[in-house]
C-alpha cells in the first residue's frame, strides 16, 4: 500500500490528524508527509487548520466538499483574474483563501453552483462600478450631503477606497480584510491591507495636494490598533496634525449608536484638535465610514480652529446605504 493511500485510510478513520500523528502511525518521514498532505490538499480531501507549529489536518466530508452540480467548472483567464481581484475569505476556523478557492469555498457553504454564481457575482459587480472613480475610490460626498440630521457639511469630499460590503456577496475582499485585522488585532491581516491600500492612499494625498493629514484615532483599547497601524505604515512626508480621543471612563464606540444625532454628539463631545499649525489643504484618514458623523465632525473642529481651509476625508471601506445603486434592491 503506497504512502497516500495509507495516509488516506487513516483520515477516514480518525478524521483528524497532525503531521506527527501521520508519521507515526505510517513510518514515513515528515517530509513524505507534507507532500501527501499537499496532494490531499490539491484534491480538497483534507483541510488544513490552525497555523504552524499548531497545524491539524480534517477529511472533507462529501457533502461538505460538493461544491455544486457543476464540479467541473471551467475557468477563464479573466474569470481566474477577477477572483484573484475580489474574492477573499476568512474561513470559520481561521484560514485565509484567496481568489477561485475562496470562492470557491463561499460556493461549497451555502451549496450554490460555482460557475452560475461566479456570473452573479460579475454582474453584481458591474453594478457598482458606476460609482468608482477611474482612480478607483468611491465618491460618498453626495451620500453625505444628502442625509438629512446634518446642521452643516465641514467635509469639502468624502471618500473610500472600497464599498464594506455588496448586495448578496457581504463584504469586499478589502472589506473581509479590514473586519478581520480589526476584530482579530491580526498584524498579518493588516500587513496585507496595506500591501493593497498604502500607494492608494499615498496617491489621493497627492492629487488632493494635501499639505497635512489626520488620522482618526481609536476609541476601543486593544493591544493591537488597526488605525495606529496604518499610521505607522504609511510614510508620508506631511505633517500629521495630532486628533485627541476624550470622553467618559466609558468609550462609547460609532457603531453602537443607531441614530444619526447620536453619533453626531458622540464625535462632537468626544474627539479635539488642539493642534495650532495652519494649513491649506488636509486629508483625514479613517478605517471606516458609515453615517459619517465622525469625519465631518472632526472636520468642523479643524476648520473652526483655523487648522486647514479645505478638509478631505477618506476611508478605507464605507457603506454603500444612501447610494441609489441600492435603493431599488
Amino acid at each position: 500500500m503506497s504512502i497516500k493511500n495509507k495516509v488516506t485510510a487513516l483520515f477516514k478513520e480518525s478524521k483528524e490528524l497532525s503531521v506527527k500523528e501521520i508519521a507515526d502511525k505510517t513510518q514515513a518521514s515528515k517530509q513524505m508527509v507534507h507532500i501527501v498532505l499537499n496532494q490531499l490538499l490539491s484534491e480538497h480531501f483534507v483541510e488544513k487548520l490552525g497555523r504552524t507549529p499548531k497545524t491539524i489536518y480534517r477529511l472533507i466530508t462529501e457533502s461538505n466538499n460538493k461544491v455544486s452540480d457543476d464540479s467541473g467548472f471551467y475557468i477563464t483567464e479573466n474569470q481566474r483574474e477577477f477572483l484573484n481581484k475580489n474574492s477573499l475569505v476568512v474561513t470559520e476556523s481561521g484560514n485565509l483563501l484567496e481568489g477561485v478557492d475562496a470562492f470557491e469555498y463561499w460556493c461549497r457553504q451555502r451549496k450554490l453552483p460555482f460557475a452560475k454564481t461566479l456570473d452573479e457575482f460579475i454582474q453584481t459587480k458591474k453594478k457598482y462600478s458606476a460609482y468608482y472613480h477611474k482612480s478607483g475610490i468611491v465618491n460618498g460626498t453626495e451620500k453625505l450631503k444628502s442625509t438629512k440630521g446634518y446642521s452643516k457639511i465641514w467635509l469639502d469630499e468624502l471618500c473610500y477606497l472600497d464599498f464594506y460590503a455588496i448586495e448578496r456577496f457581504g463584504k469586499t475582499r478589502l472589506g473581509t480584510l479590514l473586519h478581520y485585522a480589526k476584530q482579530g488585532q491580526s498584524k498579518f491581516l493588516m500587513h496585507l491591507m496595506m500591501n493593497e491600500i498604502e500607494n492608494r492612499i499615498k496617491e489621493f494625498v497627492r492629487v488632493n495636494k494635501a499639505d497635512a493629514i489626520a488620522f482618526v484615532p481609536p476609541t476601543i483599547r486593544r493591544e493591537v490598533q488597526l488605525m495606529k497601524y496604518i499610521q505607522s505604515s504609511l510614510h508620508i512626508a506631511v505633517p500629521v496634525v495630532e486628533i485627541k480621543k476624550i470622553g467618559g471612563i466609558i468609550p462609547v464606540p460609532q457603531k453602537s449608536l443607531s441614530k444619526l444625532d447620536e453619533r453626531i454628539r458622540n464625535a462632537e463631545n468626544t474627539f479635539a484638535v488642539t493642534d495650532q499649525r495652519s494649513f491649506k489643504n488636509l486629508v483625514l484618514i479613517d478605517d471606516a465610514v458609515g453615517s459619517g458623523a465622525t469625519l465631518n465632525q472632526i472636520a468642523g473642529k479643524i476648520k473652526n480652529k483655523k487648522v486647514a481651509q479645505k478638509v478631505v476625508g477618506l476611508a478605507v471601506v464605507g457603506s454603500f446605504k444612501g447610494f441609489d445603486v441600492i435603493s431599488d434592491i
